[in-house]
């Protein structure tokens, strides 16, 4: 019964939303550093069809589950509240 409630806490603890901060970038440029503060080349490469990804300073990359919450801030710094599914984040809010 333990083990079961103790599953059942850290579920709970893994949807509970969080802050990620970082650069809104395409996924075809989020691994090149030079290209993180490009947000003309993310802008344009992401309306072009590329999906956006969250780039953080210490280089993590996270996908995202709500593009359209995200597509206007591409190349910029971002706050993102929302929560994680592996390396996936699901969108509650965006703030530059």
């Amino acid at each position: 019964m333990k083990k079961v409630i103790a599953g059942f806490a850290l579920c709970a603890l893994s949807a509970m939303a969080a802050d990620f901060t970082g650069t809104i970038m395409d996924t075809k440029c989020s691994t090149n550093e030079k290209m993180r503060d490009n947000a003309a080349c993310a802008a344009r490469c992401i309306k072009g069809g590329d999906p956006a990804v969250l780039v953080t300073a210490d280089g993590k990359i996270y996908k995202i589950a709500d593009q359209a919450k995200v597509v206007e801030h591409a190349g910029h710094k971002v706050t993102i509240t929302g929560s994680l599914d592996g390396d996936t984040l699901k969108v509650e809010s965006v703030k530059m």
